[in-house]
């Protein structure tokens, strides 16, 4: 999760267990919008394999439908899902098998948005990123007629706009959402947790990792410029932060749940 920034310094973030496993999460964000409900991202799913979930280790009582129950809401509420890209642990709650085995779209009456230079990178994909995109997590999406594109700059709805960025996948979409008037981004895996905000601290899963670090850079500029609030979607404690200016460059600021934010 730290490519080559030695253990020693991130385990100060992230502690890992006697296996080196590092406790994170999987946090989608839900917006209500008029008629609208667009659920971004869908977590990692149930339908895979006990040998599959073995390798990972997910734990804990949360669960993405349960979770929608929670706030009142029945998956067939949801209008929209905007997947930020095809990684398992990004689309495999889009998908479940039923009792028949047959895998159907969770969200029925949704249109899912994508982006087509991802899509067909995740149709035919490069050797680094085979294992992570399992096509039974989308396929069945665009067999069910569901699958629609978005592109760069592109509003989904006014005040919900998407950024594309190619270090971590190529064509990732970083959801851009207009809230008590200020810019709230949704950081997938350009950042995925608070500890990544320095430079060097990019994933060994990126097939980029240089161009992940320009990214960062110019995202983290601009974001400190116009005071962004970042929403993380894996980082265990911490949901969103500010950024500041340091003399070792742009650092967290302050953090808070997003129910918090004013």
């Amino acid at each position: 999760m730290f490519g080559v920034v030695p253990k020693v310094l991130w385990s100060r973030w992230s502690e890992p267990d006697a296996k080196n496993l590092c406790t994170w999460a999987m946090r989608c964000l839900l917006i209500e919008e008029g008629d609208r409900l667009i659920l971004v991202d869908c977590g990692i799913g149930n339908k895979q394999s006990e040998k599959f979930f073995k390798y990972f280790e997910p734990h804990g009582e949360d669960d993405l439908v349960n979770s929608l129950k929670m706030k009142g809401f029945h998956p067939d509420d949801v209008t929209d899902v905007l997947l930020t890209h095809l990684h398992f642990d990004h689309c495999g709650g889009a998908v479940y098998r039923d009792s028949d085995g047959v895998s159907r779209s969770q969200f029925k009456n949704a249109k899912y948005w994508s982006h087509e230079e991802h899509w067909n990178n995740a149709m035919e994909p490069n050797p680094r990123e085979k294992a992570s995109f399992l096509k039974e997590n989308f396929l069945p999406i665009k067999e069910n007629g569901q699958l629609n594109f978005l592109n760069n700059g592109q509003d989904l709805i006014p005040g919900v706009s998407v950024q594309t960025v190619s270090g971590h996948t190529e064509c990732m979409m970083l959801p851009h959402i207009q809230y008590k008037g200020k810019t709230l981004v949704y950081m997938a895996d350009l950042l995925p947790s608070a500890a990544h905000i320095p430079l060097p601290y990019v994933m060994a899963y990126d097939v980029q990792p240089l161009e992940t670090m320009k990214e960062k850079q110019h995202f983290l500029e601009l974001a400190e410029k116009e005071n962004h609030v970042l929403f993380f979607e894996h980082d265990k404690e911490i949901e969103c932060c500010t950024t500041k200016k340091t003399e070792k460059g742009i650092r967290l600021d302050q953090t808070f749940p997003l129910l918090e934010l004013s």
